[in-house]
């Protein structure tokens, strides 16, 4: 657990590099004795992610509790986190327009199989850039299962009073009233695609004219059909124009105001996966007119929002 081993730090706690005595090299998640939701989010990881198995989901390779020490071992990816690519100036240019299509199609993947296929009904809750790691072929890989709530198969969604998540990603009916549902994922999703291919934070989107927030740029932008000044300058000049406004034309839909509006991870998929169906033209965007504050904690697993705290006009 030396300063030269860290990988980065969350709201669980820090997180370090690691080696078995076989060579195989790891990442071994520690919870800091501070972490107030620390224990409840660490036993929610274990009973859950153990049970979860999906080439777009990180592998949970043990865990130990004993006493104040508790930690999680995961397989190593050295391409760390998605945000420290598509946030970074020189790394992004590193990202061509397949490689981020790939990331963007292998998250909708991951998520469709906690929402649909996997032996728990999952909703994940905390679906940031930060907590998409990547493997050695740039596959990404949803991590922090610390928020994660497991429906039943009759549930359509369900409610906290804890609003815990992270500035920027939470669908409005969570922030404000607490009720999650895949719907509230497929949200969090959108602002993913939009943040892959714009390679800025939501959270700390400067005001563009008349927006404070990324969402409400790209939808000023789609509607004046000037979506293509939306997109990362160092992939705009390639020949995938109608890929790119396929993906910008799938994430305005994923971050509708109106849950009922946004379309299932099923229809994500599909949509994202096959050209020939045609794509509805999407309602405004949730927040669109509002500022979204650029604080935002290394995780907000252990913050709580109570209504719209973290949103200002």
């Amino acid at each position: 657990f030396s300063d030269e081993n860290k990988l980065g730090q969350g709201g669980f706690g820090p997180v370090y590099k690691g080696q078995l005595p076989e060579g195989l090299e790891i990442a071994i998640k520690r919870l800091a004795s501070h972490s107030g939701q620390g224990f409840t989010e660490f036993k929610n990881e274990v009973q859950l992610i153990a049970k979860l198995q999906h080439t777009n989901l990180v592998r949970l390779l043990g865990c130990c509790s004993q006493g104040e020490e508790k930690i999680l071992i995961y397989e190593y990816l050295p391409n760390k986190s998605l945000d420290s690519f598509i946030f970074d100036e020189t790394k992004r240019a590193l990202l061509n327009w397949n490689k981020r299509k790939a990331i963007i199609e292998g998250i909708a993947q991951g998520l469709l199989y906690l929402h649909k296929h996997s032996r728990l009904r999952v909703i994940h809750r905390d679906l940031k850039a930060s907590n998409i790691l990547l493997d050695s072929e740039m596959n990404p890989k949803i991590s922090d299962f610390g928020l994660a709530k497991i429906f039943s198969s009759n549930d359509i969604e369900g409610n906290t009073k804890r609003v815990a998540g992270t500035y920027g990603y939470m669908a409005p009916e969570y922030a404000s009233e607490g009720l999650f549902s895949i719907k509230s994922d497929v949200f969090s999703f959108g602002v993913l695609i939009l943040e892959t291919i714009h390679g800025k934070r939501n959270s700390s989107f400067h005001k563009n004219g008349d927006f404070f927030n990324l969402l409400g740029y790209a939808w000023k932008l789609w509607k004046e059909e000037r979506w293509l000044e939306f997109v990362d300058e160092s992939i705009v000049s390639e020949s995938h124009v109608s890929e790119t406004m396929r993906c910008i034309n799938i994430a305005l839909l994923c971050v509708q105001e109106n849950a009922a509006d946004r379309p299932t991870t099923t229809s994500v998929v599909t949509m994202l996966s096959s050209e020939s169906i045609a794509l509805p033209e999407p309602k405004h965007p949730a927040y669109f007119h509002v500022r979204v504050t650029d604080e935002e904690p290394p995780s907000a697993n252990d913050v709580t929002i109570n209504g719209n705290a973290c949103l200002q006009k």
